[in-house]
């Protein structure tokens, strides 16, 4: 399983951190987290390469992520997109000033 490799076990000792893996043939846990991976593969890496190297595709995947909340309406999101949601949820989660 990719969540257990080798390289990102190490990369989250390095971090300190502690890998975030569901109970063993529970298939919720990680379903947003699959759904999204099969956007990206879909919208982006199948759609939109080739790239000539790790660079190119790591720049595009920073395009495709910040596309991904800034642009693309969600349908969850009552075709909103992230950003939208997330600056809503600020603008009401701030309190309003009282005239003194």
């Amino acid at each position: 399983m990719q969540y257990r490799a080798l390289r990102y076990t190490q990369a989250l000792s390095e971090a300190g951190a502690v890998a975030s893996v569901g109970s063993k043939g529970d298939s919720y846990d990680n379903a947003m987290a699959e759904a999204l991976n099969s956007l990206y593969k879909a919208e982006m890496t199948t759609l939109e390469g080739p790239w000539h190297g790790r660079d190119d595709l790591e720049a595009a995947t920073a395009d495709w992520v910040h596309w991904f909340n800034t642009e693309r309406l969600h349908s969850m999101l009552d075709y909103q997109t992230p950003q939208e949601i997330e600056t809503a949820y600020y603008a009401q989660a701030q309190p309003t000033a009282t005239a003194a």
